[in-house]
């Protein structure tokens, strides 16, 4: 850079002298001019006129000039002096000295120029890397934070739901709260429904209770991997379900099915903030058969929701 802003400098210095060197050049004297000769003028003058020859020993007869009753003489030449340019007024000092201080100022304001355009160029490198530094940390501080969340969730407890037969008991199944995660877990509430419909896309959009959500009989405290009944079912509560013997012939047809649902809500022991409580959603389908019975998972995922 310092090379160049010289190398510059020395070609405006240089442009700068040139006008000066011509304006000395330009005060030398001229150099005289060689007069022109015009062409001698034949205004006024007439052609001369021949005569035929008189006789035989006239050959070639002198010419008769007639220029007012006598010979015509040559005419002048003409010269014509060309007037030299007038000499250049000298250069002041004064004006040279303010030239010199003129062309300074202009350096300085360039070497000026230059050099806060070199400063900005810096500073916005600077700023560039200060961005990215900033943007890393942002992408750092967000992949800690996702981390931390999935650990998070990673050691809170998951309750999970499941339908179980009844051992020694035909046609009798449980629905059971399975604690899968990593932490013990309480169960605050819990709130069930039977429903009948054709289908899982005849019943409601979100899950419809009757009754307010439970507490349990006994504070329920799960332990990572342990199991807790909150609903049974058997074949002998479908009369209770079916009030007539048609909604019965329906069902062992298949022409309408029994839907158990609940919710389950429960709180993080290690939570020293009580309210914030999680949520599973369960839907079972009671298939009644006309000699054996099931119970398996069923419904829409509003219907099967964890939080």
């Amino acid at each position: 850079m310092v090379l160049k802003n010289l190398a510059l400098t020395v070609a405006l210095l240089f442009l700068a002298f040139v006008p000066a060197t011509a304006t000395a050049q330009a005060g030398s004297p001229a150099a005289p001019t060689h007069p022109i000769a015009a062409p001698p003028s034949n205004a006024g003058a007439t052609t001369p006129a021949t005569s035929p020859a008189s006789g035989p020993g006239a050959a070639n007869p002198a010419p008769q000039t007639n220029c007012q009753g006598g010979p015509c003489d040559a005419p002048p030449p003409h010269i014509t002096i060309a007037t030299p340019a007038p000499a250049p007024a000298p250069w002041p000092l004064q004006e040279r000295i303010s030239w010199a201080a003129n062309l300074i100022l202009v350096l300085i304001a360039y070497m000026g120029v230059m050099l806060g355009l070199s400063a900005l160029r810096k500073i916005e490198r600077q700023t560039r890397f200060g961005e990215t530094a900033a943007q890393a940390a942002v992408e750092s501080a967000k992949a800690a934070l996702l981390l931390a969340q999935a650990q998070e969730r990673a050691e809170r407890p998951w309750i999970v739901i499941s339908p179980e037969p009844v051992p020694g008991t035909q046609d009798s199944f449980t629905v059971v709260a399975t604690n899968r995660g990593r932490s013990p877990a309480r169960v605050v509430s819990l709130v069930d429904e039977i429903a009948t419909a054709r289908d899982e896309s005849h019943l409601p959009p979100a899950p419809a209770f009757k009754t307010e959500p439970r507490a349990p009989h006994t504070p329920s405290i799960l332990l990572p991997g342990e199991s807790a009944e909150i609903k049974s079912f058997s074949r002998g509560d479908v009369k209770a379900v079916c009030e007539t013997a048609e909604e019965l012939r329906r069902l062992e047809e298949w022409e309408v099915k029994i839907f158990l649902y609940g919710r389950l809500n429960y709180v993080d022991l290690r939570s020293a903030d009580e309210t914030e409580t999680h949520e599973t959603s369960w839907c079972c389908w009671y298939i009644h058969g006309r000699q054996k019975s099931g119970l398996v998972m069923a419904g829409t995922p509003e219907y099967n929701r964890h939080t």
